[in-house]
């Protein structure tokens, strides 16, 4: 199971949210290059970048931030990236300059035809990015609620060639309060793609209690808060994962 940093941007700066209100936001870094290149060193082997404002504008707004961590990283580091993203020439954008994966959250919700056409354009390349409060999926940057449940929207994605759905507990990113298990669990049981957890990672213990849904299809865990407050080590989160890998295959 993949441990995964989050890189967060807004106005050009690393920043984290809780529960993904803009006005609710912690600066980290200025230099969201330099912050890539240290998760970088510290053993990530993808990192989840997030165009906040391009979110918010539905059109990209942190490009030149993302080209410096691609300019950095690129090559090294398996690279996502969300946020604004809603035309086939911004996806072509993003691949031409080495982005490895593309989250589409926003589109997903109103345009599934945009989704199923970059699906067939960009096979295996393709996020989508389900982001729910209290089990509602919220678009625009999480600004609004829509009525559609979580797996509803991941179980209409199952045949277009989604690579895999990444899920965000609004009400746990950002907070420290532990990943929702249960229901990143029963998504992943659910449905037949692969699913990626988001939200609330902040401890060891979350590392072990999700990684016993591997089988269940969870492969990976993005993390934000935890890292750059230092209450998780990215190394430390990815060995232990690593050998709770290696124990099961002995099993």
């Amino acid at each position: 199971m993949l441990i995964i940093p989050a890189i967060d941007l807004k106005e050009g700066q690393c920043v984290r949210l809780r529960q993904g209100i803009m006005n609710d936001a912690t600066i980290f870094s200025d230099d969201p290059a330099k912050m890539a290149r240290q998760w970088v060193v510290q053993g990530a082997r993808r990192l989840h970048l997030v165009d906040l404002d391009g979110a918010v504008e539905g059109k990209p707004v942190n490009s030149s931030a993302i080209e410096s961590i691609l300019a950095e990283v690129g090559g090294k580091v398996e690279l996502q990236l969300g946020g604004g993203i809603r035309d086939l020439e911004t996806l072509e954008h993003y691949f031409s300059k080495g982005v490895s994966y593309i989250i589409l959250g926003t589109a997903a919700v109103k345009d599934p035809l945009f989704v199923k056409k970059s699906c067939q354009l960009f096979g295996g390349r393709i996020l989508v990015g389900i982001d729910a409060k209290d089990g509602r999926v919220s678009v625009e940057g999480w600004a609004k609620q829509t009525s559609q449940t979580v797996l509803d929207l991941a179980k209409q994605y199952e045949d277009f060639g989604v690579e895999a759905i990444i899920y965000t507990d609004i009400n746990r990113d950002g907070m420290g309060s532990g990943i929702n298990v249960p229901s990143t669990k029963l998504l992943a049981q659910s449905i037949n793609l692969p699913v990626i957890a988001s939200g609330g990672l902040s401890s060891l213990d979350d590392v072990r209690m999700l990684r016993k849904c591997e089988k269940e299809g969870v492969f990976g865990a993005i993390t934000g808060r935890a890292l750059y407050e230092g209450t998780l080590n990215l190394r430390e989160a990815q060995e232990l994962s690593d050998q709770l890998s290696k124990a099961q295959e002995w099993d």
